[in-house]
């Protein structure tokens, strides 16, 4: 019997990094972590062989979380994946749309989707997690509230998506890094267009930054 390698994220089941390691990772088992840190350490400590950790989105910028803990992790960048991202209204099963007065989720989630929300006339409420507010949604049902998430949260809660893609910009979409702890990753061919990254420090000095960048132009 084969053992499934592991791929961790941050969030609860259902939620976008998910979606993108059951897209991406078909293969591997996606394993949830509460934080961002509790999922580099599943990589660094082996509980998981991948992790897919997003790093910026199109529409809300930079993942800062992770960008405060890149450079003490002692993981590799093996890849980036980028993913559209897709918010669906869901309700429990039999709700009707016109009953529904209030719709969680989380604030980046809701403030990409507040012109449609707006025109459905609902009252937003903030959550810590949009599968998160998904998953609340399924435990206390109540037919006068909704949630956005992804729709694979639909799918793990058996919530009813009334509206799908409410997302008031189609081009939304997060990259991610697929990241490793192992010490000799397999490099990908060399038919793959790869990216480099690199994290550095500069000293407090007018033009630290410019001086840097130029050393890479030249180089």
């Amino acid at each position: 019997m084969s053992i499934l390698k592991k791929i961790a994220f941050q969030g609860e089941p259902g939620a976008n990094s998910h979606e993108a390691c059951r897209t991406y990772f078909p293969d591997y088992e996606a394993y949830p972590c509460a934080t961002f840190e509790e999922a580099f350490e599943a990589i660094k400590t082996g509980v998981c062989a991948l992790g897919m950790i997003p790093i910026e989105n199109s529409i809300a910028g930079r993942v800062a979380d992770v960008h405060h803990l890149l450079p003490g992790a002692g993981l590799k960048i093996i890849g980036e994946r980028f993913k559209p991202i897709r918010f669906q209204l869901m309700v429990n099963k039999g709700v009707r749309l016109e009953d529904v007065k209030v719709v969680a989720s989380m604030p980046i989630a809701l403030s990409q989707c507040r012109n449609s929300l707006r025109a459905l006339g609902v009252t937003t409420e903030s959550a810590g997690d949009t599968a998160g507010a998904a998953k609340a949604l399924a435990l206390k049902p109540d037919p006068t509230r909704g949630a956005v998430a992804p729709a694979l949260a639909a799918e793990i809660y058996g919530l009813e998506i009334l509206a799908r893609d409410i997302e008031d910009e189609r081009h939304n979409t997060t990259r991610f890094l697929v990241m490793t702890a192992d010490a000799n990753p397999t490099p990908p061919p060399f038919t793959h267009r790869c990216v480099t990254s690199f994290v550095f420090k500069v000293r407090n000095l007018p033009a630290a930054l410019y001086k840097a960048l130029v050393l890479l132009v030249i180089a």
